[in-house]
């Protein structure tokens, strides 16, 4: 990793839109919590289209961008390289900018899931479920690529996803099945679930947990808890939430940007907390 500087760092976090972002609230604390006086960092609202100008007119003081939709795949002929782990899913999340100026690509967000189930107990699983097809569930896939000895199942809305899902699936080496829609509530019987959708989406399916739930990875945080969440929890399964997802890529987000770790994971948990806590108050 880099050294750090004593010069003025800067970080940001692009997407569009981008004003709902909890990342500066992560890193600002991480920052603070490391003794960075000398770090910022902001959030630039940025379309596809602006990336190319935006990545031109960063200046020596930039040393990383965390991206969000609808960059992490646009951003890639943009840089001088990318992980293996962002080529895996084809979607970078982080880009780190050298001294020299060369911006490579990376995605914590697989090993940010990854790092979120094992702090809840889960490292291996002999199967799982997988709500939704979107650019969250290639991340699950690969996430699960690490941990899952079984079959996953991907529940979908249309034949196109279930083609893009087993495309997905081969590429990664996962043993994906895809099932329509409608067949969802068969999902909550698996040791391990992770719902990709969007708010309100799984809601229908909150009254069909088991007695005996598995682990459920819910990647929303706001709002939160989801209504399959809470069902899940009154149940007694375990649950991860997307703060969890979100804390564990930004702190690796941070190690890589400032070269500084371990990052603060608690402090960056209540940080996100707090915020997320005013938010709803």
């Amino acid at each position: 990793m880099r050294t750090t500087r004593t010069t003025e760092r800067r970080a940001a976090v692009l997407g569009s839109p981008i004003a709902h972002s909890l990342s500066p609230v992560l890193h600002r604390a991480a920052y603070a919590e490391l003794g960075l006086t000398h770090w910022s960092y902001d959030r630039f609202d940025v379309a596809e289209a602006q990336l190319p100008a935006f990545l031109t007119g960063l200046d020596p003081s930039w040393a990383g961008l965390s991206l969000t939709m609808p960059l992490k795949r646009a951003v890639i002929p943009l840089l001088d390289g990318i992980s293996g782990t962002a080529a895996s899913v084809e979607a970078v999340n982080t880009v780190v900018i050298d001294s020299d100026g060369r911006r490579t690509g990376d995605n914590t967000d697989i090993p940010g899931m990854l790092a979120a189930l094992r702090e809840r107990g889960v490292t291996a699983v002999e199967s799982a479920a997988v709500l939704g097809a979107g650019a969250t569930a290639s991340s699950a896939l690969a996430a699960l690529s690490h941990i899952c000895t079984g079959p996953v199942t991907a529940y979908v809305r249309s034949r196109a996803r279930a083609t893009e899902m087993r495309g997905w699936a081969e590429k990664l080496g996962v043993d994906v099945r895809t099932a329509d829609w409608s067949e969802a509530a068969d999902a909550l019987g698996a040791p391990l679930v992770i719902a990709t959708t969007p708010a309100g989406a799984t809601d229908e399916l909150a009254d069909r947990v088991p007695e005996r739930p598995g682990t459920l990875f819910d990647v929303l945080y706001d709002p939160w808890p989801t209504a399959l969440a809470a069902a899940w929890s009154t149940r007694g399964g375990p649950v991860v939430g997307g703060l969890d997802l979100l804390v564990h890529q930004a702190v690796l987000q941070v190690e890589l940007m400032t070269g500084r770790a371990p990052a603060p994971l608690d402090v960056m948990r209540k940080a996100g907390e707090q915020a997320l806590g005013a938010h709803r108050g």
